[in-house]
């Protein structure tokens, strides 16, 4: 099984945006939303007055997120990556809170929460993630991390490596900076405890859901299976 890591070299960011726009076209991802970002820092030292960091969900080993989803719906998965299943979603937004680098969002048209995934359904074809796959500097690099030969592999072994930390939330991320980083640590998450409320709220509504399916369905074959001859209430009610 491989183990997908991301890395990113800063200082060949030219913040073009192609990353962005390929996310967003393949992913369809709509007008205003993202998965991923560039954050920009003014920097006197730079020729153009700015630092530019890429960036995306950080796919963490102790993912605050997963704690706080009351149906499941957010995973690790065995390769590494964050996942959502959007069968289990309800769109509660707990893990949304609980990320601290704000790096999910609600699709409005699906009513469930989007992130970047690494571009799943490509990444099952052997494709690259689309903001690899377009960066014309190479400033992002993916691969399988347990793969000695693989891109990713070299370049963690010849590079400085920052991880950029949440402040009072270790949440051990994988995403890894080949340089120092303008932004090292971000702000706390608002829950990143598992969110008891929303589990029970959670669960009564599959439990109503569940039980107004068992209503129709019965009220259904009540109708289906009522005797010849026999009246119903508002029948009687009628002929009285």
């Amino acid at each position: 099984m491989p183990r997908y890591v991301m890395a990113i070299d800063a200082s060949k960011c030219l913040n073009c945006k192609a990353c962005l726009i390929a996310c967003q076209q393949r992913n369809a991802v709509p007008y205003g939303l993202s998965r991923n970002w560039v954050r920009e820092t003014p920097d006197t030292a730079s020729p153009s007055g700015w630092r530019y960091q890429p960036g995306a969900c950080m796919h963490c080993d102790e993912p605050s997120c997963v704690d706080a989803c009351p149906t499941h719906a957010t995973y690790k998965a065995e390769d590494g990556v964050v996942m959502v299943d959007e069968t289990r979603c309800i769109a509660c937004g707990s893990c949304m809170r609980a990320c601290p680098y704000q790096a999910r969002h609600i699709d409005p048209a699906r009513r469930v929460v989007d992130k970047c995934d690494y571009c799943a359904p490509s990444r099952a074809e052997g494709m690259e993630p689309a903001c690899v796959s377009v960066c014309t500097t190479r400033a992002r690099v993916f691969g399988d991390v347990d793969d000695p030969q693989s891109p990713v592999s070299r370049v963690l072994g010849s590079h400085k490596v920052t991880f950029v930390e949440a402040e009072d939330a270790p949440t051990k991320p994988t995403l890894a900076y080949l340089n120092d980083v303008a932004d090292k640590h971000w702000p706390k998450a608002e829950s990143a405890g598992p969110v008891g409320f929303m589990g029970t709220v959670a669960t009564g509504v599959r439990w109503l859901g569940a039980l107004s399916l068992f209503g129709v369905v019965g009220v259904g074959l009540r109708q289906l299976i009522r005797p010849t001859g026999e009246a119903s209430h508002e029948e009687k009610r009628k002929g009285s």
